[in-house]
């Protein structure tokens, strides 16, 4: 056997050997360091590096070892970045013999100030996707890179890149079950917030649904038992999506209900809770809200609109809607708004459908959106039947109008209907 096809055996060998060392592990982090280490041992360098293309479109460096597998702790500032940046964006290795003598070198502080000498440094490319690179020197000694090093650590970048890859899918995949496992967690707390049951109160029925566009959501009810002859209720939609709104939902759930349960004025307690919300929250978000007292005997509804979609007051004697409309701006922007109190008055066959954005702004395939008219036609269909029929009609409509898109917005309804004889 001649030296060549010796020598080619001894590099096949070397770099099977190393892709089992490679995949061996899909913990990113170790498979980074088995790399390095690898490849300072294979080409006898000092000290390698690895950076990865992040989610910012910025080079970061995940790996940086010295000898006897010595972790650097500031690799930024231990290497020439215009090499690293050269390569990870051209994608073509470089061998450099001796930095400080080398011409394209010699303007670079990095390389004179840390006495760089010999370097190798090539892309971690898949197929066509650069992933990031790796970076081998020797401070001390020129000339002990060649060519021949220079193919050995390309060839090794390409049994690497693999393990790189795999192991960093295999890291998102991870991250991805986390936070899927943390959502539905969030989702499993928030949704403990919002009542299991509807109130069951002679003469009167009560219907109510609370739908996430997403895993969680900015919309709430609330049912406040205050007496047995009085009820408060509320319906809100804080006016962003995710978990930022989630979590300004919870604390505006609790801030609301506190604020109501202690006073005697529904307009004094939401100015005190809008107030509480400005002040208490470094990052205010602005939430519609509409809250009411009932009296269970004699049907008077009081009631605040906070910016919040007109619920519809159906007067069934007079057979027309009529739009309760806002009383004061939506909560979270001005500490010293003040909110005013309105007052009608609920008979037998009279209901009020609350609501939040989820149901106009339905979208369907082609764009058009659920609108006013269309819940209203709805809603003249069904005004005879039960709250509970009422309900599940809209759910029902608003899903088929809907069809497989997905929900842009999330979709909570309450409706009140009296059905008893007047007392």
């Amino acid at each position: 056997m001649d030296y060549d096809s010796s020598e080619s055996g001894r590099r096949f060998a070397l770099l099977y050997k190393l892709s089992q060392t490679f995949n061996s592990s899909l913990d990113l982090p170790k498979v980074l360091n088995f790399v390095i280490d690898e490849v300072l041992k294979a080409l006898k360098a000092e000290r390698g590096f690895i950076a990865l293309w992040n989610e910012k479109g910025t080079l970061e460096f995940r790996s940086a070892r010295g000898l006897n597998k010595t972790t650097i702790e500031h690799p930024g500032f231990e290497i020439s970045r215009g090499v690293v940046q050269e390569v990870a964006k051209g994608g073509k290795g470089v061998c450099i013999s001796d930095a400080q003598a080398d011409v394209r070198f010699r303007k670079r502080r990095s390389v004179l100030d840390l006495h760089l000498r010999s370097i190798l440094c090539v892309p971690l490319k898949l197929k066509e996707k650069i992933l990031g690179v790796i970076y081998i020197d020797n401070r001390m000694i020129a000339g002990i890179f060649t060519e021949k090093h220079l193919e050995l650590l390309i060839a090794i970048a390409c049994s690497a890149v693999i393990a790189i890859d795999n192991a960093r899918l295999y890291e998102v995949a991870v991250e991805k079950g986390r936070m899927e496992r943390e959502l539905q967690m969030a989702y499993r707390v928030q949704s403990s917030l919002i009542p299991a049951e509807v109130p069951e109160v002679p003469g009167w029925e009560f219907a109510a649904c609370w739908q996430p566009a997403r895993e969680v959501s900015g919309d709430f009810y609330d049912f406040i038992p205050v007496s047995k002859k009085e009820m408060k209720f509320v319906i809100a939609d804080v006016t962003d999506k995710g978990m930022p709104a989630a979590l300004f939902m919870a604390m505006t759930r609790s801030i609301v209900r506190a604020s109501i349960i202690r006073s005697d004025s529904l307009a004094e307690g939401i100015t005190r809770a809008n107030h509480l919300i400005c002040t208490d929250s470094s990052l205010s978000m602005p939430v519609t809200l509409f809250t009411f007292r009932l009296d269970l005997q004699s049907g008077q509804f009081v009631y605040v609109n906070a910016g919040h979609n007109p619920p519809l007051f159906y007067k069934a004697q007079e057979g027309k809607f009529v739009n309760l409309t806002r009383t004061g701006i939506f909560m979270g922007f001005e500490e010293k708004a003040e909110y005013q109190q309105e007052s009608i008055q609920l008979k037998p066959g009279d209901l009020v459908i609350c609501y939040t954005d989820g149901v106009l702004d339905a979208v369907n395939d082609r764009w058009e959106a659920f609108e006013m008219d269309r819940f209203r036609a709805l809603l003249n269909e069904n005004i005879s039947t039960s709250a509970k029929n009422l309900l599940e009609e809209i759910e029902r409509n608003v899903c088929d109008f809907i069809g497989d898109e997905l929900p842009y917005d999330d979709l909570t309804v309450l409706i009140i209907k009296r059905v008893g004889v007047e007392q």
